[in-house]
């Protein structure tokens, strides 16, 4: 089995691909706080040139996907499951990518108000079944997103990304 960084991509650059909903804005605060730590180190330098793209899950499709060689999911949790929006991305990219992108390491970000055991689990289910591999525990956030939730997304988005450069995950 050909790793992400393998024969999909022939130069050494990474490539960082973030795929998020947010209605409400809070995901995408700390959507903003992983950006930020993951340019951070990317502008580092810690190992293979980074590229990065940030795309709504409504048009994100499996060509960004394919250009990956990491994927952050962040989903609000809605009725105990992921965005609806962030459904429909698994939904259009899942057959074009299934046998073209096994092994890619991916991490999840969830924000709910009450909960977000279900919006994770889903993620995780769909990408287990289309064999990625979650690089890092996901970072989940109950309730307002406080300081201390934001700078564990930066934390997270640095750790993915270096991990993506030095060629870890």
């Amino acid at each position: 089995m050909a790793s992400p960084a393998g024969p999909r991509h022939s130069d050494e650059a990474r490539h960082l691909l973030v795929v998020w909903h947010s209605r409400s804005g809070s995901t995408a605060i700390l959507r903003d706080a992983l950006l930020a730590g993951a340019t951070h180190a990317a502008d580092a330098d810690v190992g293979a040139p980074m590229t990065m793209r940030s795309l709504e899950a409504w048009v994100a499709g499996p060509e960004d996907v394919l250009w990956a060689t990491g994927v952050v999911l962040a989903t609000p949790a809605n009725f105990g499951y992921m965005s609806g929006a962030l459904k429909d991305f698994f939904e259009r990219i899942y057959h074009p990518c299934l046998e073209r992108t096994a092994g890619l390491p991916y991490v999840v970000l969830a924000k709910g108000d009450t909960d977000v055991d279900g919006a994770v689990a889903s993620v995780e289910r769909i990408a287990t079944g289309l064999r990625w591999r979650r690089a890092l525990p996901p970072l989940t956030v109950v309730g307002a997103a406080g300081e201390a939730d934001i700078d564990r997304a930066t934390e997270l988005g640095a750790a993915f990304c270096a991990g993506l450069a030095a060629g870890i995950f």
